[in-house]
This record gives structure tokens, sequence and C-alpha cells, in this order.
């Protein structure tokens, strides 16, 4: 196909878009405005430990799997990718009690009806139900399908309803909540799609990644310049150009115009409004919607790295909830939850080199800081980030014994890292919360009124590796058409349509 796109954004979206424009013959150009692409798959190095900034491990990556699928496509599933450990690929820790994960959906009802016998038909429906939605996660590929509007009306249905009315005992629900840092969970707002989708694709295999998330941001971009594009940092756009009540380009750090005969956002809806300057095409009542819409809370990440030798790698991850923790209900201030990740061990061996602890942050905590520069937030900010991480280290050490002994050093992020690094808005973790009550408004479309103008992202559809994957797709079909795309990235494997 000819013509010419210029996408905003070297996040995972942005560049998988990119790649699928270029190798359809479009000439693609990614604009970052920060000095390396990547977005929250960025990596970080400290001494000998490896940090990865938003990636942690990915579910459906096996074969024939939904991820797998799209990152056949995408050429990345010739990365060193590691399975977590299928017996428990998850460990959920309530108190002083600890529940196994373990992957495939058999496994995952069987080991989980061992400590909860009498709700054994509930985690049996439970189970099945994920099963199916991810079973029919491509049918938004396919128009032609019975099931087309499947994911619609679950994006119209309350997860925590659903939850509620499928099991009855109070721990097993806690338990089912136990891995909740993959998303926001609000027994208010979120809808059941969300938890069900991205629940199931980590029941049916989970994995991590050995060297860095930023392995296929940088695999992406090798590929697009590789298919003719340009990958450019240092880019910041300013500006998204009108002519003719059609988007004609953009202009590039203040002053160099750009044309395309399309723009792709990755940036936040706000952001992007933003830069649209006065246009009938785009109404107020439109910006409104875009510039209010509600984000999901941030998170605090404390990323630490190991002394030699002191801790074996775990090829699993703990999720440690205090017995009084309401998860769908997170209160902000409280550190009674808390995501344990270890990095691979690029070298090898089976000692843990460095591990990440993540708790959900809400950007009330962190604004009174956020007018002053990074490094210049002074001492009460320090003692604010010393104080989270000596909390979460404390409900740590309660399952990994030593933690403490076996630190060299640690290094933190709150929201306002995110917002200072990535932009994106109250630095918030999945972009625009997602609400049951009105996914028309909050579940957004690639397609804005400017014509010519689409947006990709974990704000649209879906967050996480596997959501914004499939809405990078969704975007592209808006140009490309969706039949012959779904087609190609499909190929002969028709199990999902």
């Amino acid at each position: 196909m000819e013509g010419s796109v210029i996408i905003i954004g070297s996040g995972l979206g942005g560049l998988e878009c990119g790649y699928i424009l270029a190798r359809h013959g479009m000439k693609v150009t990614v604009l970052e405005q920060s000095n390396q692409t990547g977005g929250c798959l960025q990596t970080f190095v400290r001494g000998r430990a490896l940090f990865d900034t938003g990636f942690h491990y990915v579910g459906g990556l096996g074969d024939g799997e939904p991820l797998n699928v799209l990152f056949r496509y995408f050429g990345l599933m010739d990365l060193p990718w590691r399975q977590l450990d299928p017996e428990c690929f998850d460990e959920v820790v309530i108190g002083d009690r600890s529940f196994p994960f373990a992957s495939g959906h058999g496994m995952f009802a069987r080991r989980l009806s061992e400590h909860f016998p009498h709700e054994k038909d509930a985690i049996r429906k439970y189970t099945e139900f994920l099963k199916k939605v991810g079973d029919h996660i491509f049918d938004s590929f396919s128009p032609r399908s019975a099931e087309g509007f499947f994911s619609e009306s679950l994006f119209s249905r309350p997860a925590y309803g659903f939850l509620t009315e499928t099991v009855k005992d109070p721990l097993l629900r806690k338990v089912l909540s136990g891995t909740s840092l993959k998303m926001e969970l609000s027994a208010d707002s979120l809808p059941l799609y969300v938890f069900a989708q991205i629940n199931d694709s980590f029941i049916r295999s989970s994995w991590r990644l050995c060297g860095g998330g930023s392995q296929i941001t940088d695999t992406l971009a090798e590929s697009i310049r590789r298919m003719g594009g340009e990958v450019r940092t240092d880019a910041e756009v300013t500006s998204v150009r009108v002519e003719g009540g059609r988007v004609a380009g953009v202009t590039v750090n203040g002053g160099e115009p750009l044309d395309a005969d399309y723009v792709v956002s990755d940036i936040h809806p706000a952001a992007l409004v933003a830069l649209i300057g006065e246009t009938k095409a785009v109404r107020k009542v439109y910006r409104h919607r875009m510039s209010s819409l509600e984000n999901t809370y941030g998170m605090f990440t404390a990323n630490i790295r190991l002394k030699p030798g002191t801790l074996k790698y775990v090829n699993r991850n703990i999720h440690m909830h205090g017995s009084d923790a309401d998860l769908w209900n997170p209160r902000p201030g409280r550190t009674d939850s808390i995501l344990v990740n270890w990095s691979v061990p690029y070298d090898g061996s089976d000692d843990a080199i460095s591990l990440d602890i993540l708790t959900p942050m809400w950007w009330s905590e962190v604004s009174k800081w956020a007018g002053l520069p990074f490094g210049h937030r002074g001492d009460d900010y320090v003692q604010f980030k010393k104080a989270k991480t000596e909390e979460c280290l404390g409900l740590a050490e309660q399952r990994i014994p030593g933690l403490r002994d076996a630190v060299d050093r640690i290094y933190t992020s709150t929201p306002l890292s995110y917002m200072s690094y990535l932009k994106e808005p109250e630095g918030s973790a999945y972009g625009v919360r997602k609400d049951w009550r009105s996914p028309m408004t909050t579940v957004l479309s690639p397609r804005t009124p400017l014509p010519g103008l689409l947006m990709t992202g974990q704000s649209l559809n879906l967050h996480g590796i596997l959501g914004v994957t499939m809405t990078s797709v969704f975007t592209c079909a808006e140009i490309l058409g969706m039949e012959a795309l779904a087609s190609e990235i499909l190929g002969t494997d028709r199990s999902f349509v």
C-alpha cells in the first residue's frame, strides 16, 4: 500500500503499528521525544543489575496461544523467553497462607480446589469462563463471527459482580483477585472483560524475558528500519497539523514540519488533543471528553540490586497481601499489597542478581512534589520514598527471609517518575480507567473526529502486552482493512475464529 504515516511515540503500540504499516509498503516515521525508544518497555542498568521500567512478565506465549500467534507475526518469538514454573507461576499470599496458581486451566482449577474443596464447582465455573474469553479473543478480527460482540458485552458487565456471584467463599475471592497488580481492581468500575482476558492469558502460560523488555521494542524498531522506515529519538511532536479538514502531518521540536497521509498517536488521548489546533473537525465536546478521562493509579517500584550469591533466583512471582487488605477497594497511603518479581539471571547461573517490589501508589500521594524537577524535590520526598521502601521490604521479607541482608542497592520510582520520563498523566500505570457503567466513553476507538488521525496504546481498549498488541492491530485495520490483516496475522491457524 502506498502512502505515508507518522507515529507519535515509540512505545509498544506505536512500534507495532509502525511494523504493520511498513510491512504493507507505507513510508513510516516513528517520532520519540526522549533519547531512547520503548516507553514502558525501556530498561536501565545499575552496576551488574538490569532493571525493567514497566515490563515484568507476559501470558499466553505458549505454542498456539494468543500472544504467541501475534508475536510470531512481529518476529518476536526468537527472543530469550523463559517460561515460569508451570506448577506455580504465581504464588498468592494472604496473611500467612500461600496459594499456588498453576499453568493450564485444568491444573489451575485442580490445585486451587485442593485448598478450597467446598468451592470445587465454583472454581471450575470460574476457570471455564476465563477459558471461553481467551478462546474468543480473536473474534474481533473476524466480523462475520457469530460471537463477534462477545467482548463488547463483557465490557458492560462488572468484574466484581461476576466474582461475587460465582464464588461464595470470601477468602477464595481474595485469592482469585490476588494477582491484582496486573490491573487496577475496582469494585465500582472494572469491566469483566478486562479482568477475565488478562487473568486467562497468564493461566494459559506465563513467561519472563532474559535481558529485559527493551529487546522487544529494539527488535521492532530494527525491523521498521530494515523495511525502509525511520525511527527518530529526541523528536518531540509539538503540534498536529491540519489542512482542509484532514490531518496533514506534525511539527517536530517546535519548528520542523513533517507531512504525512496519516498520523497515529501512541500517547495519552489527553496529550494528543492538546497538540491539535483549532479545527471544526475536533469539537470542544470531544476535547473535553478526552481531557477529562480518569486515569488508573500509578506504581511505586523498588528496584533492588542484590549482593552476589545471597539469594537464589525464583522462577515465579509472589503476590503478597495483608490479611485485612481490601483488594477491590484499595486505599491510598497503605502498603498492604506488593508484587515481588525476579529478573532472569543473564549469566546463566541460579543466583539472583536483582528483583523488583511493586505496590500501588496514587497521584494524590505525590502530587505536592509534581512541580519540582527530578533530583530537586526535597528531603521530604526522599524520606517519603525511604519509608515506602521500608514498608515494602517488611512485607516481602515475611516470605523471603534474609532479603534485607541481601540488598546491595535500591533504586526507587513513583508516579512522578512515570510522568517525568514517559509523560503519562498522573503517572498512571494502566492508562485510562475503563468503566463497565460507561463503556462507550471509556473504551476508546482508534478513530478520532479528524480524518487521518488515529490512536493506539493502552488507554484505548486493553492494557498490558497482549492488550496493546491487539489494539495495534485494530488501529492499523482502520487503514488496511481488518479482513486482509487478520488473515495475514493468523495465517493458517484458524483455531481462534
